[in-house]
């Protein structure tokens, strides 16, 4: 795959070891959901290195009074990429409890492998916030690069995408559809089948995230 500078795959030996026992066949489904929750919480803090809002707030200490620099209220937004996005949000709350959630309903057509769009619940203001777009498989990335569509129509500048498992296709095709949008997945697999899903992968996530069939 291409060099792409607005993507990040991460390299961690704790995350290659959850995802692991994430792909798993047996994994149950309490477990398939801790991990990618725990997952996520290690690639967003990686993830929010850089660009989240900051202040300045006066902290009284034991012993004195010092400036320190806090992330600025409501300034981050999550949005999952339903339905499989919803199991990323918990993982993002435990560092940012307080970020509003938006959703974002997508379906693949089966004959096309297409986006097909029938939800859509944002948070006011979003223009404004830190956008956390999330997805656990970014596959064709025909989900992703219409999600972030979606909210560019609606006036938001500053996305980050968050994938669990990525295949070269998908991560192309969001890299240079959206070049203003940094796209971070944990591991980037071999490729996609003729049906559309990333091998070795992990299966369907909203299947394993859910309990369904």
């Amino acid at each position: 795959m291409k060099d792409y500078k607005n993507v990040t795959i991460f390299d961690h030996p704790l995350i290659r070891h959850k995802i692991a026992i994430l792909r798993d066949e047996n994994t149950s489904m309490k477990e398939f959901r801790e991990l990618v929750e725990e997952i996520t919480t290690l690639m967003t803090f990686e993830c929010l290195r850089e660009g989240v809002p900051t202040v300045e707030k006066e902290v009284k200490t034991p012993l004195e009074v010092c400036t320190q620099q806090v992330v600025k209220d409501n300034a981050i937004v999550i949005v999952p990429i339903l339905r499989a996005g919803l199991g990323m949000v918990n993982g993002i709350h435990v560092l940012f409890p307080s970020a509003r959630v938006g959703h974002i309903g997508l379906y693949r057509d089966e004959e096309t492998l297409e986006p097909q769009e029938y939800y859509c619940k944002l948070p006011s203001h979003i223009e404004d916030k830190l956008v956390l777009l999330v997805d656990p498989m970014l596959a064709t990335g025909g989900s992703a690069c219409d999600a972030i569509k979606m909210l560019k129509s609606h006036g938001c500048k500053n996305i980050k995408f968050m994938a669990v498992i990525g295949a070269p296709e998908g991560v192309s095709r969001v890299a240079e559809t959206h070049p203003d949008v940094h796209i971070f997945v944990s591991t980037l697999d071999r490729c996609l089948n003729e049906n559309g899903y990333i091998l070795p992968g992990l299966g369907d996530a909203g299947d394993r995230l859910f309990g369904t069939k």
